[in-house]
């Protein structure tokens, strides 16, 4: 039975962004906050280990919730693509990293609970 103190706080994380928690997005993501000045496309598609559909279709995702800006460019008479996180996408990940780091306190902290409660064995 859960104490008056767990049901108030609860475990539901309504503060994990459904369009970040997507592993494919995360990774997105993840590549860009470390390299603010952005990614070419193909970078991009090597760090996260996803086919050029996959991509394009996480990133549109991105761009549409204005997480990720995409520019295309002409280079050498080549198409180039760069993708770069915005303001907004770079706070909102953060926030969610904050939410994550929560979800492992509580689990360290249910985690000493369980291990507190556990009766010590007395050897016979």
């Amino acid at each position: 039975m859960l104490s008056r103190k767990q049901a108030r706080q609860g475990f539901a994380y309504d503060a994990l962004d459904s369009v970040i928690h997507e592993r494919a997005r995360l990774s997105v993501l993840t590549s860009l906050v470390t390299h603010p000045k952005g990614l070419g496309f193909a970078d991009l598609k090597t760090m996260c280990a996803l086919t050029d559909g996959n991509l394009s279709r996480h990133l549109q995702v991105l761009k549409t919730a204005k997480f990720v800006e995409i520019t295309k460019d002409v280079d050498n008479n080549r198409p180039h693509t760069f993708c770069r996180i915005t303001a907004v996408g770079r706070k909102r990940y953060l926030e969610y990293l904050a939410v994550l780091e929560q979800v492992i306190r509580d689990v360290v902290a249910g985690e000493k609970t369980e291990a507190a409660a556990e009766p010590t064995q007395v050897p016979a």
